[in-house]
């Protein structure tokens, strides 16, 4: 199969997050498959870098388009991604596609590959991330990006993806189809792991001794992701464990100097350690150094909970926006997100060793089995395949609504309920 993958960010641009990494897998696997896969991106995060633009250009065997985006000329605070170049390219090619794979909702590379996608009768899939919700992040950037174009988007999509139950019921009340919806985790490229660091490189870079226990947080540092909420129960954590650090590693979202305020508040200063983005090879190393890795908030499907376990590193999270159930007893403890309860989880982990060891042997199991991309883009192509043959068939209206969709109110897409 032709097949267009759309993404916001893709390879090298991995400080951005989760949907980089998850596009690029996705992508990879494909083309390992045989399918010839073409990628629409963009060149800007919020690092620097020398990609080519605006033209295409080779990744890994796939076809790329890193199109200029305008927003880092722009002085206000979270502007949308603007690829004015998209439209060119997307007029001339996209009608030479069998599918398109959209990631991320509410981006304006998904308005103009869901427009030339339905203008041209090329079916795409659409996978929100967990972001289907209006209540993290800028709302006010969300509210008008929804009023204006995402039940349009949305119900114009051959299929959805869900990342797990939670996303597939947001996809139901917004008014999408029950058989217009699979469930696909993310996964893991365990190819790209044959040798995991040996325990000690990380903490001997950050002057760190063995017998001091690590809490680690990994990702973007960001408030929706609890940080200020983690580091409120870090304080209580640490009045209990004076051998213990928190250790925040990521790149700055903008708001570092606020949390960063609030350790100074606490008394933190010498037991919170934010590292700055690291590469993957020392991401790798905190995790198998860490003793609990912990994300108070997230949607969706964090590749940052299998590569944990992939190290063996056990997770705490809370019942704050999506709920994964394979975690609560099996390779963590989910909790409420209170400081509080937070802080009792870790204090539970850090303090004993055999629940440790049993959550992180069963991580790393579940991972080598059920969550490798090899299975999970088998399942990617049935669904790829089932829409394009609808599609052909004439499956989807002059309008880009699915017969037989049933649009609900916005207050859904507002609430995530």
């Amino acid at each position: 199969m032709k097949i267009l993958q759309v993404t916001p960010f893709f390879k090298p641009i991995w400080e951005s997050g989760g949907v980089a990494r998850v596009a690029y897998d996705i992508a990879h696997n494909l083309h390992a498959k045989g399918h010839e896969i073409t990628v629409y991106t963009t060149n800007r995060s919020i690092y620097p870098n020398d990609l080519p633009t605006n033209r295409l250009t080779s990744v890994d065997g796939m076809n790329v388009y890193y199109f200029e985006n305008l927003r880092r000329y722009l002085p206000i605070t979270a502007p949308p991604v603007m690829p004015y170049y998209m439209p060119a390219i997307a007029r001339r090619e996209i009608a030479q596609f069998d599918v398109i794979h959209i990631h991320d909702h509410r981006t304006l590379l998904t308005v103009i590959a869901s427009h030339y996608g339905r203008k041209y009768g090329v079916p795409y899939v659409l996978q929100a991330h967990g972001a289907l919700p209006q209540d993290t992040g800028s709302r006010r950037m969300k509210r008008l990006y929804d009023m204006v174009w995402a039940r349009k988007v949305i119900l114009g999509a051959a299929g959805v993806i869900a990342l797990n139950e939670t996303e597939a019921e947001r996809y139901r009340e917004v008014g999408v189809d029950e058989e217009r919806i699979t469930i696909v985790p993310n996964g893991i490229d365990l190819a790209e792991y044959p040798n995991l660091p040996p325990r000690g490189r990380f903490r001997a870079a950050w002057g760190i001794d063995d017998a001091t226990k690590i809490v680690l947080f990994l990702g973007r540092l960001d408030p929706t992701k609890g940080i200020d909420l983690l580091i409120r129960s870090f304080a209580e954590v640490s009045r209990e464990y004076d051998n213990a650090v928190l250790m925040l590693v990521g790149g700055d979202m903008g708001h570092n100097d606020e949390f960063k305020q609030r350790v100074r508040m606490l008394g933190l200063e010498d037991r919170v350690i934010f590292t700055g983005f690291v590469n993957k090879e020392d991401k790798m190393a905190a995790y198998t150094d860490a003793d609990v890795f912990v994300t108070p908030s997230f949607t969706g499907f964090p590749v940052t909970f299998l590569e944990a376990c992939l190290c063996g590193t056990p997770i705490v999270t809370t019942c704050q926006g999506d709920r994964l159930g394979w975690v609560d007893d099996t390779v963590g403890i989910n909790t409420a997100y209170t400081p509080e309860a937070l802080a009792g989880a870790i204090g539970r982990l850090l303090a004993d060793d055999a629940l440790r060891t049993r959550f992180s042997e069963q991580g790393k199991e579940l991972v080598q089995n059920q969550y490798n991309w090899e299975a999970i883009v088998h399942d990617i192509e049935n669904f790829y395949a089932k829409v394009a043959a609808e599609g052909n068939q004439g499956g989807c209206s002059p309008t880009g609504v699915w017969p037989g969709s049933k649009p609900k109110s916005e207050a859904v897409l507002r609430s995530g309920r």
